[in-house]
């Protein structure tokens, strides 16, 4: 695990896993990726660890997306497809984690952040809170349709269209009023009061916490579409003249408009 980019501490059987790279606003690298994966499968197997807390360093963000300067080199459709199922595969260990997850969520919560903060059982923000996948702005790409459904999940189909066609941010208020998190907190009182949420779990029933989580899940896996039938829209997206244009742009800083090809 690279220490600088993922920091992981354990206090009174609560795991901290802090996303620190504040220069980039915590955006993902694959490093990043791996390394949140080991995470959860070492955590798996902890009894001694009884909640998880995933939080941004700095202040100013939780995650903001996936790194982009790494989707220059994408040129076939294996790439973006590859892409997709590495974010599925990290995202649904996180998801699966049989114990209790904490999203604290300070200021920008977008893109492959939001897919991490939408599976933690729990989320707590602050009044900061920009929380979306506005991609339809940016890169021109498109989610999983995993992610989709998550979103559905979460905020229902009138303001999944939102966010990914207009490619909203909704604030904290929003995201209170949608039920996507469960509170919205200050900045100089919210690790205190996740804190407390989490140690919490120390004195709950770990089977029936676990058993909770577990029939959820089936639940929710249920009502999901087969996973691969969203690929023909992610090549689609990832493989188009746009989304090559506007990496550039972030990669080189340069001018460009949309063409919808």
């Amino acid at each position: 695990m690279n220490e600088e980019s993922l920091l992981f501490e354990v206090r009174d059987g609560v795991a901290w896993l802090g996303f620190n790279r504040p220069q980039s606003r915590n955006a993902m690298t694959w490093e990043m990726y791996d390394a949140l994966e080991a995470c959860c499968d070492q955590l798996a197997k902890d009894e001694h660890v009884h909640a998880v807390v995933l939080h941004g360093v700095g202040g100013e963000a939780f995650v903001a997306g996936t790194d982009i300067t790494q989707f220059s080199h994408f040129s076939k459709p294996e790439d973006a497809i590859g892409y997709e199922r590495r974010i599925d595969r990290v995202v649904g260990k996180l998801e699966t984690l049989n114990k209790p997850t904490i999203a604290l969520v300070e200021g920008a919560c977008v893109g492959g952040g939001a897919a991490l903060a939408m599976v933690c059982d729990f989320r707590y923000c602050t009044p900061s809170l920009k929380f979306g996948v506005p991609i339809a702005k940016t890169l021109g790409n498109c989610l999983s349709i995993t992610n989709v459904s998550r979103l559905i999940d979460m905020v229902g189909i009138a303001r999944t269209k939102e966010a990914l066609m207009l490619g909203k941010l909704f604030s904290a208020d929003e995201a209170s009023m949608a039920g996507l998190v469960n509170a919205v907190i200050e900045p100089d009182e919210i690790h205190a009061r996740v804190a407390d949420v989490a140690s919490q779990f120390t004195r709950r029933a770990p089977l029936t916490v676990q058993a909770s989580k577990a029939l959820i899940g089936r639940v929710q896996e249920q009502r999901r579409a087969a996973r691969d039938a969203g690929d023909d829209w992610v090549i689609t997206c990832y493989m188009s003249d746009d989304f090559k244009a506007a990496v550039n742009k972030f990669v080189n800083k340069t001018p460009f408009e949309w063409t919808g090809h």
